[in-house]
Order: C-alpha cells, then structure tokens, then sequence
C-alpha cells in the first residue's frame, strides 16, 4: 500500500530539512544591536522631517527674541547680549530635544512596537541605548543650528571652532545623561502627550530659573542662590567659558558628574522598567 504525501506536509518537510542542515547564525552583538537601533532612529528623522520643526525652528526664534527684544535693555546692545545668552541658548535647545526621548520610547510602547523588539534574541537593553545614540544626532543638529544661526547675527567665540566644538559636545554628554531621566517618564506615563506636557513642565521653570538668560547677579538672593546650585546654570556656565576660550575646569567637571549621576542612577531604573511593561 503506498502513502502518498499532501503538498503541504511536503513543503513542511522540506523547511525542516533547510533549517536542520544550515548554520544558525551567529547571535548579534551587543554594539552592533545598539548601533542599528541608533540608526532606525535616524531613519525616523529621515522619513518625518517634520519632527525637526522644534530642533531647528524654536533655537532659532528664542534667539531672535532673546537678542532683539531684551538684548538692549539687559545688556546695553544686543552684540553684547548676544554674546552672553548664545551658549545659554545652545544649553537650553538641546536640553529641551531630550524629552522627545522619553515621547519616542512612549510612543513604541503605545503602539506595540516593544513587544516586536522583545521578541528578537538581542539584550533587552539594545532597543534604550541605541534610542538615544540616535536622539544624540539631534542633540547635535540643535546645538549646530544654534552655532551657526548664531555665527549669522555676527557671534564669533573667542575660544575659536574648538571652543565651540567642545561646548556643543559637553552639552550633548549632558542630555545623553539627563535623557535617561526622560526614558523613565516616558515608561511611568500613559501617552505620549502626557511626556511631553510633563517634560516641559520641568524643563521650563528649571531653565528659565537659570544663568541662561541673565546675570544672577541681578536677582533676589534666594532665587540667587538656588540659581547658583541649579545643573543647568552650571552647565551654561561651562559652556560659555568653552567658547570664550578660557575654559572653567571646576563647572565642566560639576556638569560631567551630574551627567554621570543622572544616568547611574536612571539607567537601571529604565532597565527594569522596560522589563516589566
């Protein structure tokens, strides 16, 4: 009596055959995993341009209405003021860019985008790190619109093309540290609006009760002393003293450290966070 074999349990049988007698490829890396995250977030940019909007356009107008608008009554001319709030400027744009981490990490949450990355053999970790790699590109585009819109109205830094570059790259080592902070909220918060209208509620009264815009020196005392303590003050502190060529060693070490700390202490909690959604 012979047997006869239906196309399907065929075509079955041969797919167990293929997958038996070829290799298993070899399981990804952890860096090579994180990197090609880090590039799907560049595609986003890539095929959203619109998602640009807020790290191109809004640098340029706080500018423009910052140097115009109070340039002369706070610092006599607006040359001079432009040379004061330009690195206050380029602190505040890229550091405000960091909320859109958390939205971003909410919004592949929301639509279920974490479970597809769950079930590949990668580290779970693979997915957050390689988000922000690619949120550091924007970190970086930000801070470049802010340099040369500010070159445009007649900026030139002291320290030069270096002081500039290493100003925008401690601003960026900044925001990749407190953008850990942001992922938590973005894994803590319902919607992606709900991210983003808290990020702003933080961010907003943090910065502006800063070094950013004035001098301190012409505050109340209390609110002079909070200033003085406050990271982003101390941030755009370093960040003027790198463009103005005479870098403060103890304002850069204070902002690296709080980087560091930012992302020691929200890192894990980000980990474990990611785990149990």
């Amino acid at each position: 009596m012979s047997t006869t074999t239906t196309p399907g349990a065929a075509d079955a049988a041969a797919v167990r055959r293929a997958i038996a007698s070829a290799a298993r490829p070899p399981r990804p890396g952890a860096l090579s995993t994180a990197l090609a995250f880090g590039w799907r977030g560049v595609l986003k940019i890539k095929h959203v341009p619109e998602q640009l909007i807020d790290v191109t356009a809004t640098p340029v107008l706080f500018l423009l209405m910052f140097t115009y608008l109070f340039g002369g009554a706070l610092a006599g001319s607006t040359a001079a003021y432009l040379d004061y709030v330009l690195p206050g400027v380029l602190v505040m744009s890229v550091v405000f860019t960091t909320v859109y981490s958390g939205v971003a990490l909410n919004t592949d949450l929301t639509k279920g985008v974490v479970d597809r990355f769950r079930s590949l053999p990668i580290r779970r970790s693979a997915p957050l790190l390689g988000a922000l790699l690619g949120d550091s590109v924007r970190y970086v585009l930000a801070g470049t619109v802010v340099l040369g819109f500010g070159l445009v109205l007649g900026y030139r830094p002291d320290g030069g093309v270096l002081g500039a570059v290493c100003a925008l790259a401690l601003v960026v080592v900044f925001s990749f540290g407190l953008s850990w902070v942001f992922t938590v909220v973005g894994l803590v918060l319902r919607s992606p609006t709900a991210v983003l209208n808290g990020g702003f509620l933080v961010l907003f009264p943090v910065t502006f009760l800063s070094n950013v815009f004035v001098d301190p020196a012409t505050l109340p005392g209390p609110l002079r002393a909070f200033v003085a303590v406050n990271p982003i003050s101390v941030l755009a502190t370093a960040a003027r003293s790198l463009v103005d060529g005479r870098p403060d060693g103890t304002a850069i070490v204070v902002s690296l450290a709080v980087a560091a700390a930012l992302a020691a202490v929200f890192l894990p909690v980000t980990t474990r966070l990611y785990r149990s959604r």
